[in-house]
């Protein structure tokens, strides 16, 4: 729900949960810093309006340049992509990126948005990847995170198959690399 703002929602999203949680787990002194990696295809501009001038929360969204939000909000770090973008680049992309969220978030945990929708079948996405390579992105957020030693929340977030099938199927990959993590 990363396109709730404050005052109102967009793109399908009425409450931006993923603040709302870091807020309540801040709250109840439960946690002080956190990084949001944001990997639906569409930048989380709710997130990160929601998060600006938060020096204890570190934005990351991995999204397609020219997909909506149109007017984008800026985070502390936004990796835009070109249209039909594909596993290897994205993935290199991504495990570029990662390491350096960590070191300058120093998260107590990492929320992490799952996109189903950069799937090449995805009918809203753009994007070239592939099960398999969704699935090698899961691992990827999951592997660093356990790196440095933060949990990871996970958060399924967009899909838009042009089959619902696949977008279950990348869900249920998600779910799949995050046993295989336990």
């Amino acid at each position: 729900t990363h396109h709730a703002f404050a005052t109102h929602g967009e793109g399908f999203c009425v409450l931006n949960d993923v603040v709302i949680a870091i807020r309540a787990l801040r709250a109840r002194g439960r946690l002080q810093r956190a990084a949001v990696v944001d990997l639906d295809v569409h930048q989380g501009n709710g997130t990160h309006a929601l998060l600006a001038g938060d020096d204890e929360a570190f934005t990351f969204s991995m999204h397609g340049r020219r997909n909506y939000p149109y007017r984008k909000v800026a985070g502390r770090l936004d990796v835009e992509l070109e249209d039909g973008t594909q596993d290897t680049e994205y993935l290199e992309r991504l495990a570029s990126a990662l390491p350096g969220v960590l070191a300058a978030a120093r998260p107590d945990i990492v929320f992490y948005l799952a996109g189903a929708d950069p799937h090449e079948h995805d009918t809203l996405g753009r994007l070239g990847l592939t099960f398999d390579g969704l699935m090698r992105r899961d691992a990827l957020v999951l592997e660093s995170a356990r790196a440095v030693g933060v949990p990871v929340a996970i958060v399924i977030a967009g899909g838009y198959g042009r089959e619902i099938a696949d977008t279950v199927r990348v869900h249920a990959n998600t779910a799949r690399v995050a046993d295989s993590f336990l």
